[in-house]
């Protein structure tokens, strides 16, 4: 008996990592092109704006993915999906890497963030139907904890990559990564047996649109549109910032700093018992505040350790946002919960897709303090609306 329980464990924690796994390589693609922005712009001759389409294109296909993926597996199975997205993208993603033409480029990005969209919502669901109720909060745990870290380990080892081998080979080791992760979901992640009726994508839609009629949802989308939007645009305008006067940092030291992102990321495993202790309203407004005047401050400091504190307080605000949103969308979702997250993680990236367009845009009418301020206006939109969710708070530990 003692031998089976042991053995169950070693499964379940298993096949938590290779959850996590994914999770992490899969999302790292959002923010693979974040820190080559700049690389982009010189190699194809264009401008910075034209050069963003690179990152925009993955997250508007990513976006429009997720409202397709989820029904489809309910049809095909959870692992069937995963495996067909993890092939896709190990065949398409070193493709990016053998094109000379930036049209290319972002063609092919939007493909290859259209199959992406297929672990996010499959993952959860296959979660919720493959573990225990007591194991499942850990597991989940684990997966946002790859979503969110995903921001910096991509941005990170993608940077990395082309400081050394040039820009084409960050999407080669990439495809290499994902046709391992392929190999290894095939042969160790169980088999979902379960399937759902299939009642039709125009059916799905409608059920979505329904949504909007709750005010608390529509609220905690108007936030969530802000999330990745001001992370994304921040990034995107980071390095051009300390790579310029005064700073006139190298492109190692900047990934360096990029690096320091990691530090603020670990607010996102504690969220669940900084919840029970100040509640999820108040962490929301913490969040909000922390992250928007850390924007401002990055924009108004000429000192380099101000700068490097106030992006790991800002990231340490976003990741401190994400799972108290997911919590709020989850309880406002009710029966419609696996919907209201789709949802969620279309807007998400609709804010994704913007991110990186509206910094350049804004780099090129401003400055870096003018860039910086607007984001954290954008951001700070959700305090006000913060006021107007009721909620009674639950226990997350």
């Amino acid at each position: 008996m003692a031998g089976e329980v042991a053995s169950i464990k070693k499964k379940d924690k298993l096949v938590t990592s290779i959850l996590f796994w994914c999770a992490l390589i899969v999302v790292s693609s959002v923010y693979t092109t974040t820190p080559l922005i700049d690389v982009f712009s010189d190699y194809f001759s264009t401008t910075r704006t034209h050069a963003a389409w690179t990152s925009s294109s993955f997250s508007l296909f990513y976006a429009i993915g997720f409202l397709f993926f989820g029904p489809l597996s309910d049809r095909f199975g959870r692992k069937n999906i995963i495996l067909t997205g993890l092939l896709a993208l190990g065949i398409l993603t070193p493709l990016i890497g053998m094109t000379d033409q930036l049209e290319w480029v972002v063609a092919l990005r939007g493909i290859q963030g259209f199959f992406a969209a297929t672990f996010a919502p499959t993952a959860l669901a296959y979660a919720f139907e493959m573990f225990p109720k007591q194991k499942l909060v850990t597991v989940i745990g684990f997966l946002s904890f790859g979503y969110v870290t995903a921001g910096i380990f991509g941005q990170v080892l993608a940077g990395g990559i082309s400081n050394y081998l040039g820009w084409q080979s960050v999407f080669v080791v990439f495809g290499l990564f994902y046709l391992i992760t392929f190999v290894v979901v095939l042969l160790f992640l169980p088999r979902d047996y379960k399937r759902f009726k299939y009642s039709g994508l125009k059916r799905y839609l409608y059920q979505i649109t329904t949504l909007f009629k709750y005010r608390n949802l529509v609220l905690c989308y108007l936030i969530t549109i802000t999330l990745l939007l001001t992370f994304v645009g921040m990034y995107t305008v980071l390095g051009n910032y300390l790579g310029n006067e005064p700073f006139q940092l190298t492109e190692t030291e900047i990934l360096y700093i990029r690096a320091f992102g990691f530090i603020g990321m670990l607010l996102s495993p504690l969220a669940g018992r900084l919840v029970n202790t100040f509640g999820l309203i108040a962490m929301l407004k913490f969040g909000l505040s922390l992250s928007s005047i850390c924007l401002v401050l990055m924009g108004l400091s000429s000192s380099l350790y101000i700068i490097i504190i106030t992006s790991i307080l800002f990231v340490g605000g976003i990741s401190l946002l994400f799972p108290v949103i997911m919590l709020l969308i989850g309880e406002f979702g009710g029966e419609q919960r696996a919907l209201a997250s789709s949802l969620y993680a279309f807007i998400l990236f609709i804010g994704a897709t913007a991110g990186p367009l509206i910094a350049v845009i804004l780099m090129s009418i401003g400055n870096y303090m003018i860039t910086f301020t607007v984001l954290s206006f954008l951001l700070a939109i959700g305090i006000p609306a913060s006021f107007f969710i009721k909620y009674e708070n639950a226990s997350y530990s």
